[in-house]
């Protein structure tokens, strides 16, 4: 015959058990917050610039040949490509390291200012950087904090492959 356990023994077990679950909802809720926050810190980030390098139509498009860099900023003339669109004598751009004085860059105005930034894949690519960042830390959150490896390699590969690209392309 089994023995039967005290009353007191059980009830002191049975509310060990829910003080666990508790501890453990109460990390997987603060860590899968901490981990979606990064995320959309990641895109917010990000968007500032995208918005003007993928939504395009109606935007003045063209190119700047960088003559000058100084600070944080690069500057240039600025040659239209697109209908509506007019020369500047010099646009500023972000002395990035995606900006070399001499070259030539394709570029996309942003609304109401004299400021550019750059367009095509390599900008498109550029303006995600802060994504890719976003990805991988928040892979170190999910994999320490949640205990989803899985989840943690994709946005780590994500994140990788996207800093990667945007290395690559610049």
């Amino acid at each position: 015959m089994i023995p039967a356990m005290p009353v007191t023994a059980l009830s002191s077990v049975s509310s060990r058990q829910a003080s666990f679950a508790v501890l453990r909802f109460g990390r997987v809720a603060a860590m899968g917050t901490v981990a979606v926050l990064i995320l959309i810190a990641g895109v917010w980030a990000s968007w500032g610039t995208a918005q003007h390098v993928m939504l395009t139509k109606g935007r003045e498009q063209g190119t700047v040949e960088v003559t000058r860099c100084a600070g944080d900023v690069c500057s240039g003339p600025y040659t239209p490509m697109s209908a509506g669109s007019q020369a500047r004598r010099q646009v500023v751009i972000e002395d990035t390291v995606a900006v070399r004085k001499g070259e030539t860059y394709t570029v996309v105005v942003k609304p109401g200012s004299d400021d550019v930034v750059r367009s095509g894949p390599a900008g498109v690519l550029y303006a995600w950087v802060p994504l890719g960042g976003a990805l991988l830390l928040a892979s170190v959150v999910v994999a320490g904090g949640l205990r989803l490896s899985r989840a943690a390699w994709v946005l780590l590969a994500a994140g990788f492959a996207l800093l990667t690209a945007a290395f690559v392309t610049v």
